[in-house]
């Protein structure tokens, strides 16, 4: 059994969550639910950073005092956490005594041991990022962090011999490759310690500013709010410099398995935290992963350009679950990702309903259909089923060693390879046909190998889908989900209980009205993006600019091209009819394609070749009304022939939903 400690960093409680806070809660939380599977001993600390001149602003601003500000914004938190199925083990607070007792016990033994020194420092100043710079650092005269005006400080404070320790992290960092992760951020780090390291300023005068946790030795100052906030990762496991003092658990906690961060804070938890430990006499984490930032909708989230993303809207709009697997999948976990609704709205449907969900009501409702609802027997393999096999043996080696990495977009899509060949898997086994023509034995072993791999995703997917991954436990006959077994196609009981009910993942036709509210009223309010600068043409010879004599003449303004206009005859040209989805099925030879069996209210249905297969699992459009170009001349699309159009919603991107009638009307209606 390992010892696996998971941490995130602490919320800053100067505003309310956003889907950043949901991002690094959530990852943490797959780890230990993982590991928990695994049979480790886990522990997920979360919290609250609650001291700083930031904290004190908002209090003010807010006519509160800091501490009722804090008690309100830290529930928020709390309440997110609950709200993305996260089950952290500890939630701590700076403000709370069991956190202050350590930080001030450090600091006096640090002090003792002569680590802590007064002296006299100037320099520029940020409010807005809670420390000091030096002139060049500074980029425009402002803080390189924040863009904010910065002040000249001059006045007496304590400083923590960081310096003192730099040597022994770089041999650290040298000695311990899996420290620093991912790898693309190590150079980041390493680049910084090839400067000289200087010492930390670690207090700051009540004078100035008097949210904090008084210094032990000097009543006149409290403690600098990055000094204190780092060390709630030893608190919280009930460290204290006094071994005597310490808690049992300590012992069993450090060091943690995983820090996980945003890139932003890698330099104070790699530079500052590891010499601070180093200080202690204690090891630090034996991973520090710096994960990247959300962009939305292609722009950096930011107050002031209206875009910041609310998890509790996402959740209200799409489902836990499915915000859990969007934000897991869509990105490498350390890389930055774009967050658009539209490409949440995608994933959901294309993975979690189209792939995952028909994959499993397919194979169940045809077992329940044909085979008595129980889990039916396997067959000898075939060629096919060997290939199959080999597939799930791939997957069930190679998921868990991605996962405990925390390359959780890189094991979904492993996994996702196998969920796509089951559905194809079913399309050229045809299961269909084998009951038509009696072969019940051949059935049943193709169906059973569906529900097979329908259990092995369950089980994968419990870190990330806890409630969702086990209902598709429970609709396989499985009282629990167990982690074992997961490379092989027999895991089910013979003859266990099916249950089919409702598709696992309905699909979305259009994005939730929350959502188009939302982005219309973002898009409104949203400040113009700069117009980007133009770039120099390769080919210039000379530096000089262009006079207004010289210059090529610019193109003159107008409208932006539209479609070519037609006359009213050309569209009466069209005839436009409702036709009711009588039967779907996968095109034999194409992916993207349906093969759609459609009544338009003539003698007999019509055929009809649809690119619909990325958007839409076969048997969700059995039922649908659409609208369709009924005097289309016929066309043979690999192999079928057409005869007619589908109309749908989506320009080069692919479609997004279906054109269809808003009221109950009879096939062949005009539609005009």
């Amino acid at each position: 059994m390992r010892s696996i400690y998971v941490t995130t960093p602490i919320y800053y409680v100067n505003d309310k969550p956003h889907i950043g806070h949901a991002y690094t809660s959530i990852a943490a939380d797959a780890l230990c639910r993982w590991h928990r599977r695994c049979g480790d001993d886990v522990w997920m600390l979360t919290g609250t950073d609650e001291h700083g001149q930031k904290v004190l602003r908002s209090a003010a601003l807010r006519g509160i005092s800091p501490q009722a500000h804090c008690d309100e914004l830290s529930e928020h938190f709390r309440a997110l956490l609950r709200l993305v199925q996260v089950e952290n083990d500890d939630f701590i607070r700076t403000t709370e005594p069991r956190h202050t007792s350590v930080v001030q016990a450090v600091l006096q033994h640090l002090y003792d041991r002569g680590d802590i020194y007064a002296a006299d420092y100037e320099g520029w100043y940020s409010t807005a990022a809670e420390r000091f710079w030096t002139e060049k650092d500074l980029i425009d005269g402002k803080c390189p962090d924040t863009g904010q005006p910065v002040e000249w400080v001059t006045e007496k404070n304590w400083f923590f011999k960081m310096g003192k320790y730099a040597d022994q992290l770089r041999a650290w960092i040298d000695e311990n490759p899996g420290f620093l992760a991912p790898a693309s951020r190590k150079s980041e780090v390493v680049g910084a310690l090839r400067k000289e390291i200087g010492d930390l300023c670690i207090s700051r005068p009540k004078e100035r500013m008097s949210w904090g946790i008084e210094l032990p030795f000097d009543r006149d100052y409290v403690t600098y709010v990055w000094f204190d906030a780092l060390l709630n990762y030893l608190s919280a496991v009930g460290y204290h410099p006094d071994p005597a003092l310490r808690s049992p658990d300590f012992a069993r906690r450090w060091p943690a398995a995983f820090h996980l961060v945003g890139k932003d804070i890698l330099a104070t938890h790699s530079i500052y935290w590891s010499t601070m430990l180093f200080a202690l006499g204690l090891p630090p984490a034996r991973c520090l992963y710096a994960h990247g930032w959300w962009m939305v909708e292609g722009r950096k989230m930011s107050k002031s350009l209206g875009n910041v993303v609310d998890p509790t809207m996402l959740v209200r709009a799409y489902g836990a679950e499915q915000l859990r697997y969007f934000l897991l999948r869509e990105i490498p976990f350390g890389g930055d990702g774009d967050f658009s609704h539209q490409a949440f709205f995608n994933r959901t449907n294309a993975d979690l309903a189209n792939d995952l969900g028909n994959l499993a009501h397919r194979a169940l409702s045809m077992s329940e259909k044909w085979l008595g609802g129980v889990v039916p027997a396997l067959d000898a393999d075939t060629e096919a089923d060997q290939a199959l096999g080999a597939l799930a043996a791939k997957v069930g080696e190679g998921f868990g060693p991605l996962f405990e990495a925390a390359q959780f977009s890189k094991a979904l899509e492993l996994l996702w390879e196998l969920v796509s060949a089951g559905n194809k898997y079913i399309d050229s086994q045809a299961p269909w046909a084998l009951n038509k023509a009696g072969q019940v034995v051949r059935l049943g072993g193709v169906l059973r190998r569906s529900l097979e791999i329908c259990r092995i995703a369950a089980a994968l997917l419990a870190p990330i889908l806890p409630t969702k991954a086990q209902e598709l436990a429970d609709k396989l006959g499985l009282p629990e989900n167990p982690l074992q077994r997961v490379g092989s196609l027999d895991g089910l009981i013979d003859g266990a209980p099916l249950r089919c009910g409702d598709p696992l993942f309905p699909r979305l036709l259009e994005l939730p009205a929350e959502v188009s509210a939302a982005l219309s009223a973002a898009l409104a309010e949203a400040p113009p993006e700069p117009a980007p600068k133009p770039k120099k043409s390769p080919k210039t010879t000379t530096s000089a600019p262009m006079s207004e004599t010289t210059a090529a003449p610019a193109a003159e303004a107008g409208p932006a091209a539209g479609p070519a206009l037609i006359e009213y005859d050309d569209f009466a040209k069209i005839a436009l009819r409702t036709g009711l989805i009588k039967e779907a099925a996968r095109h034999p030879k194409a992916d993207r394609l349906l093969v759609l069996t459609i009544d338009l209210g003539e003698a007999q249905p019509r055929t009809i070749v649809a690119g619909l297969a990325s958007t839409y699992a076969p048997e969700v459009l059995v039922g649908q009304t659409v609208v369709v170009v009924a005097n289309l001349k016929p066309i043979k699309l690999r192999g079928v022939e057409s005869h007619g159009m589908v109309l749908a919603v989506g320009g080069d991107a692919g479609v997004q939903a279906l054109a269809t009638a808003s009221a109950p009307v009879a096939p062949g209606t005009v539609v005009r």
